[in-house]
């Protein structure tokens, strides 16, 4: 009954937090002091310097082109799926027609 409890998940995972806090605390006991250095909280950037904020990268025109990649490739392999005969034509022109719609609305975004 009491390894059944003690492996029940809940009480496991205490177990296993109040272990690894343990651990935590005890190296950071034995671990020497750190050094005041004004360099000490920046972020690493493997020995280069970090650009300024007005200069970082915006993907966002990437995953906007990239949406509009999938958007299209979808529709084509749905198109392309659709049986022959019937109104399938009048389907795929309307489901055509919303895909435009939409790749037009992903093209007019902010560059």
């Amino acid at each position: 009954m009491v390894k059944q409890m003690l492996l029940s998940p809940p009480i496991a995972m205490c177990v296993f937090l109040a272990l690894v806090y343990g651990l935590y605390r005890l190296g950071g006991a034995l671990a020497p002091p750190g050094e005041k250095h004004p360099g000490k909280h920046l972020p690493y950037a493997c020995g280069e310097d970090i650009l300024p904020p007005e200069v970082q990268l915006n993907y966002h025109g990437f995953f906007q082109l990239a949406l509009m990649f999938g958007v299209l490739h979808v529709s084509t392999l749905v198109v392309a799926t659709l049986p022959l005969g019937g109104g399938s034509h009048r389907i795929a022109l309307a489901y055509l027609v919303g895909i435009a719609i939409s790749v037009l609305v992903l093209s007019k975004g902010e560059a």
